[in-house]
């Protein structure tokens, strides 16, 4: 029997020990033989390819589990109540299919898991069921036979990619690089939505077009074997010269559908065209005539007779949905759009799209209160004012809560609902659990609609589950490639998680899409300093703008950056008199706080609080109606840190970590306790500061060792032995998964 276990894991192309509480507490067994010779297997093995793919079945913590060291170099699944999903099924067939050849750690990339459906299984159990030894034997048996029939030569990955992941919640498509046309049954049935051609006399209604254009591809996804191409990747058509094959082709999709809108008065004409990219056929084609409040019954007739085009099946919740009118009002529904519009477009944290969003979904549900879609738009412009530090206060937490609440109460089932319910719950409150289940309801409705994935990245993040969010976002990516947000996120993660070629690659991404941005830009010219420090290509990068560029809003912005990076105090205190703030893409705060931090780490007490000084009062007063803004005490805390009110700062600071904590918040929490470090260092305390930074180094965040380094907040610790040999420390600066 011994030997018979030997060799079977000597020749298994997966190992999958099941970590409980039971495990936990039994300091003797013969699994934990069968541990150690699985991680003696991965020493022969080629690096990267995935082996160890450990399961936990309770709730047992990662941190000081009684597992091998090797167990820690890689995700875990959790299965509460030892059930294996459909997802993890297909993660394992896929693990044996394409094992990754990135020369990542030999213990290879394990099966990571996506948050837990609460649908998923009955409560959770501390001893392992019975069967269970039977499946994993199964397992074994199985994989033992197939690994040389599955392991078929794999196409070349891109440089350092990811590990590999489950498809998150509700898909069974694998990843791919690219999409690829194929003759599968999947494939047959896999269509784009070209931009629809706004025929109108009023061309100021293109807005309408590409309104009825979105809420087509709404209603396409809900017809579950159907691959939608997402919006975002397929707006780059518009008006292309390109032929259907060709982009077919380019999206890996058996079909097409072009069309147009034409809009005059209370009349509207719908036409549409589906064509087979492979044989330039036109499969269907027709045009509708109706008033303007038919609208959502022509996008419906569109979606199901396409659907029947390709033999498509439509289960009855999805043609419930598709019957369903949002609003029977025409006005509402323009403004509905056009908020939306400016919702897709908005810039973070910008107050003043905050506001025109406000007024647009605000106007819809005063022309029709029973549009729920919309009041649902409203809930999130809401959460979004307190969740970017704008407006916290109580009246403004009430009205969001009263307009979501209105959206589910007349609309729980819909598709738009469920989707601004779990974006609620996340900015509104952080409420992940909530989020997360509605995301995954969204992802059992629309299998291949992207915005579940990056939801669900965001989700991870905010967690501290870096490796699974980093995955989510890819799948993301490969549903949408075209997705600025999706790109942007991925590469932010990768940033936080320390794993700079692949942020490296994924911002190259990013600047590819928006390849105006200097803001884009610079952050890809900046990836070299995060790695190693060096500000080479920032200075190229910086070079090579022209005059006129340098000399503009944005291009003084980048280098107010630089001269922060390069402690360069002279040339920050001219260009900070040029321009104290960029309204584009920073508040008035924050610019105040990085001149109060760089002329703090002069000395020059003075310059600090003349220029901080407003800021100060404005933040105090605003403090009295916002309690619960975190960053209103965290930002207070660091410039009474700035001026020497080390009290006050550590007062401050610490109210902050107790709205936020790390534990709620893996991104925020983190930096709140940065800037608790920083206070240490101006105040003198420099064990406190260490101590704090050693913790903080160990974490994922937005500060690498060399941002540290040159941060005006640890100017008083440069110098010191202990400072120089964290900054460093490897390990301090390598890959966090």
């Amino acid at each position: 029997w011994d030997a018979k276990i030997r060799k079977q894991i000597d020749a298994c192309a997966l190992f999958i020990p099941i970590i409980s509480a039971h495990t936990q507490e039994r300091s003797k067994g013969y699994f934990r033989l069968e541990w150690k010779l699985a991680v003696e297997q991965t020493h022969l093995l080629l690096e990267g390819v995935p082996y160890l793919a450990p399961i936990v079945i309770d709730d047992t913590p990662e941190s000081g589990a009684a597992v091998p060291a090797e167990f820690m170099r890689v995700q875990w699944t959790r299965l509460p109540g030892a059930l294996p999903t459909p997802q993890f099924v297909e993660q394992v067939k896929r693990l044996l299919e394409a094992p990754s050849k990135s020369g990542g750690p030999s213990s290879g990339a394990a099966v990571p898991s996506v948050p837990a459906s609460r649908e998923l299984g009955p409560p959770r159990k501390s001893a392992i069921p019975a069967w269970t030894w039977g499946a994993l034997v199964a397992i074994v048996v199985a994989v033992a036979l197939g690994v040389v029939l599955l392991r078929q030569p794999e196409p070349p990955a891109e440089k350092s990619v990811a590990p590999a992941s489950l498809p998150p919640v509700g898909s069974s498509l694998s990843p791919a690089a690219a999409p690829a046309a194929d003759k599968s049954a999947a494939a047959a049935k896999s269509i784009a939505v070209l931009p629809f051609t706004n025929m109108s006399e009023d061309k100021d209604t293109g807005f309408f077009a590409d309104g009825v254009h979105e809420d087509l591809l709404t209603n396409l996804a809900v017809v579950a074997e159907l691959k939608v191409i997402s919006r975002t990747s397929v707006l780059q058509y518009r008006g292309t010269t390109k032929t259907m094959r060709q982009i077919g082709q380019e999206l890996g999709v058996a079909y097409l559908l072009e069309g147009s809108v034409r809009r005059a008065g209370n009349k509207v004409r719908v036409t549409g065209q589906l064509i087979n990219t492979g044989t330039d056929e036109h499969v269907w084609a027709k045009s509708y005539d109706r008033d303007l409040t038919d609208i959502f019954a022509i996008q419906s007739a569109i979606a199901q007779e396409i659907a029947a085009a390709l033999s498509a099946a439509i289960s009855p919740e999805a043609r419930k949905h598709l019957d369903r009118r949002p609003t029977d009002n025409p006005a509402a529904y323009d403004l509905f759009l056009k908020g939306r519009i400016v919702r897709d477009d908005s810039a973070t944290g910008v107050l003043a799209v905050q506001q025109e969003a406000e007024r647009l979904f605000q106007g819809a549900v005063d022309l029709d209160p029973k549009f729920a879609a919309a009041w649902g738009e409203l809930a999130v412009v809401h959460a979004l004012y307190g969740f970017w530090g704008l407006d916290h206060t109580p009246e403004r937490t009430a009205k969001g809560e009263a307009a979501m609440q209105q959206a589910e109460r007349l609309a729980p089932e819909a598709p738009d609902v469920i989707r601004v319910l779990g974006t609620y719950a996340y900015y509104a409150f952080r409420d992940y659990a909530t989020a997360t289940a509605a995301y995954e309801k969204l992802a059992r409705l629309q299998p291949n609609d992207p915005t579940v994935y990056s939801s669900l990245g965001l989700i991870l993040r905010r967690q501290g589950r870096m490796g699974e969010s980093v995955n989510n976002f890819r799948r993301a990516v490969e549903l949408d490639p075209a997705s600025y947000n999706s790109l942007r996120n991925l590469a932010v993660t990768l940033a936080v998680s320390r794993r700079w070629d692949e942020h490296r690659a994924a911002q190259q991404r990013v600047v590819a899409l928006r390849p105006d941005s200097l803001a884009e830009q610079y952050l890809l010219a900046s990836a070299d300093f995060d790695q190693s420090g060096s500000l080479q290509s920032l200075e190229a990068w910086m070079a090579s703008l022209s005059p006129a560029v340098r000399e503009s809003p944005a291009g003084i912005y980048g280098c107010k950056q630089i001269a922060v990076l390069k402690q360069d105090a002279a040339e920050f205190r001219r260009l900070d008199r040029l321009q104290p703030y960029f309204a584009e893409l920073e508040n008035p705060d924050v610019a105040a706080y990085t001149a109060g931090a760089m002329f703090a780490a002069e000395g020059d007490l003075a310059a600090t609080r003349e220029r901080i000084a407003g800021t100060m009062t404005q933040m105090r007063s605003r403090l009295q109606t916002e309690p619960a803004n975190t960053q209103l005490w965290e930002y207070l805390g660091a410039l009474e840190s700035m001026t020497g009110n080390h009290p006050e700062a550590f007062r401050l600071l610490r109210k902050a970590q107790e709205l936020l904590p790390e534990s709620r918040d893996a991104m925020d929490g983190p930096r709140v306790s940065f800037e608790l470090a920083m206070a240490y260092a101006r105040s003198g305390d420099k064990e406190r500061a260490l101590a704090e930074l050693a913790r903080l180094l160990k974490k994922s965040s937005d500060r690498s060792v060399h941002a540290v380094r040159v941060d005006p907040g640890f100017a008083k610790l440069r110098g010191d032995p202990r400072f120089e040999a964290l900054l460093t420390d490897p390990k301090n600066n390598a890959p966090l998964f």
